[in-house]
């Protein structure tokens, strides 16, 4: 009996230690709730303190913070830490919307955070942006099987695509997904972007959807002065009229490069860039068309297109209240060695210089009277030699004419091309959730005499125009746009129904084309489309 007493009287002890231990343990729990609801309050405080000044500077940037909380030795429970503020110094991500991101890049939209984190215990962001697109085209003239048809090679009339007409393709292979970082370093901010999408390929082809890298690129500095190296929009690009289409239209620039870019800040809304791009000797001779790394068919071994330094391009940019104004200018090195190749004899090499000069501008109409709302003029106008090949719809592979391979031609030239144009563009907002975009767009080219006597009907003769004009006009629903004080932001859905009209005329008319068809090609087509961003 003594010993059943002892051990009620010890389970009595432990009964009472253990209730101390609960009460202590609650104690403490309501501490850490305490503590927890004081530090979210004080992270949100800070959050919108930070926010205020990026707001007042046109920066929208989502960022969830993520931390991992240690476990404390001495408790039984992990013990939460502060969330991660702002990292001090650290420039907001480019635009997506940049009015020279290139093809795809949807000019003139708002920008959008996508999904930004913190990295945990770093001073780095991370965000993971993109779109998914859907479009389809319905020809009425020729049939052309490409959501992306260049100006320059629309079918000619009475060609074989003529006669059998127009039909119709959907494709999705322009949706795009993309990653960038920001890190705060010594030297203000690293940026880094890697992008890419699936229009590698061609509608034509069994596997249309190929991914294809867009950008990979690193920039470092500040707002200042900094320095971007790797692929990236060239300096001639640009972006002042919007499009359903995802095409590259007459007259607009969308070459993606491999270079080095210098960026300063001038003076309150200046801004100088000069970049060292990537080379491309482009000419077309009576063989075709030949480039750096490609040859006509028919053609065998190395090319005779050559480069020899960078191409130099500079860019200045004025910018007040939604008003911007550019101008660029570009030189180039054009350079053709036949030795090694099937070109010769003879064995020669020829260069010429190839340049060019543009401006561009975006006017809002408020300016002239609050009754126009958000609308937008807009243009651009630009003149050069040997410039070809940063226009992809006007006038890829002719960077040069060159008479080699002609009749009775022993020391051959090479010839660069002189080529102007224009376009102009009305941005019209019927309300902040509904808009359209009024296009004209114009270009020439000047071809030396001895291309009459490429062969008739060929690709290197039907495939120079003269001049050539495009129209288009669209209507574009986002229902999620709102009116954010004097301009719009369209949202993350657009819905859009565009109708183009392009028309070109070859150089030498009839007697260059036929049989291939009539020296002139018209093209009618309906886009629609639908784009939705994160």
């Amino acid at each position: 009996m003594e010993e059943l007493m002892r051990r009620i009287d010890a389970l009595q002890r432990r009964t009472t230690e253990g209730d101390k231990l609960i009460s202590a343990l609650r104690h403490r729990v309501d501490e850490l709730e305490s503590n927890q609801r004081r530090t979210k309050s004080q992270t949100t405080t800070a959050s919108r303190e930070a926010a205020a000044p990026a707001e007042r500077q046109g920066s929208r940037i989502t960022t969830m913070v993520a931390t991992q909380p240690p476990l404390n030795a001495n408790a039984a429970v992990p013990v939460v830490q502060p969330a991660a503020g702002p990292i001090p110094g650290l420039l907001p991500p480019e635009k997506m919307g940049s009015r020279f991101d290139g093809q795809g890049e949807d000019p003139l939209r708002s920008d959008l955070p996508g999904l930004s984190l913190r990295i945990p215990g770093t001073q780095s962001e991370v965000r993971f942006y993109g779109l998914v697109n859907l479009t389809g085209y319905r020809d009425f003239n020729a049939r052309n099987q490409t959501d992306d048809p260049a100006q320059q090679s629309i079918p000619l009339a009475g060609s074989p695509a003529a006669i059998q007409g127009g039909d119709l393709g959907l494709s999705a292979r322009f949706s795009r997904i993309g990653m960038d970082t920001r890190t705060a370093i010594a030297w203000g901010t690293l940026e880094t972007r890697i992008e890419g999408d699936f229009a590698g390929g061609s509608p034509a082809l069994a596997s249309p959807y190929l991914f294809r890298l867009r950008q990979a690129w690193g920039e470092f500095g500040t707002e200042q002065f900094r320095v971007l190296v790797g692929q990236a929009n060239s300096l001639w690009n640009e972006d002042v009229y919007e499009t359903v289409n995802f095409a590259t239209n007459l007259n607009q620039s969308f070459v993606r490069q491999s270079q080095i870019r210098a960026t300063a800040t001038l003076a309150p809304g200046w801004t100088g860039q000069v970049s060292l791009e990537m080379p491309n000797t482009q000419y077309t001779s009576v063989a075709g068309v030949f480039t750096t790394t490609g040859t006509p068919g028919g053609f065998s071994g190395l090319s005779p297109a050559f480069t020899l330094v960078p191409d130099l391009l500079g860019r200045l940019e004025y910018s007040n209240e939604g008003m911007v104004v550019a101008a660029k200018g570009l030189l180039r090195d054009l350079s053709v060695h036949t030795a090694g190749t099937s070109a010769a004899p003879p064995a020669l090499t020829t260069n010429a210089a190839g340049w060019g000069v543009a401006g561009d501008a975006l006017f809002p109409m408020r300016w002239v009277s609050g009754a126009f709302g958000a609308d937008e003029l807009s243009g651009i106008v630009y003149y050069g030699r040997g410039i070809g090949r940063y226009f992809d719809s006007n006038t890829v592979g002719q960077d040069a004419m060159s008479n080699i391979g002609l009749p009775g031609v022993i020391n051959f030239s090479l010839d660069p091309l002189p080529t102007y144009g224009a376009s102009i563009a009305y941005r019209r907002f019927w309300m902040p959730e509904l808009r359209s975009n009024f296009v004209y767009s114009y270009a020439w080219q000047q071809y030396p005499s001895y291309a009459l006597f490429f062969v008739p009907g060929s690709a290197a003769a039907t495939g120079l125009n003269t001049n050539m004009e495009q129209a288009i006009v669209n209507l574009i629903w986002s229902p999620f746009a709102v009116q954010r004080g004097k301009s719009v932001d369209t949202g993350w859905l657009d819905v859009g129904l565009e109708y183009t009209y392009s028309h070109r005329n070859v150089f030498g008319g009839d007697v260059a084309t036929i049989p291939a068809g009539f020296g002139y090609a018209t093209e009618n087509r309906v886009y629609g489309g639908v784009t939705a961003r994160f």
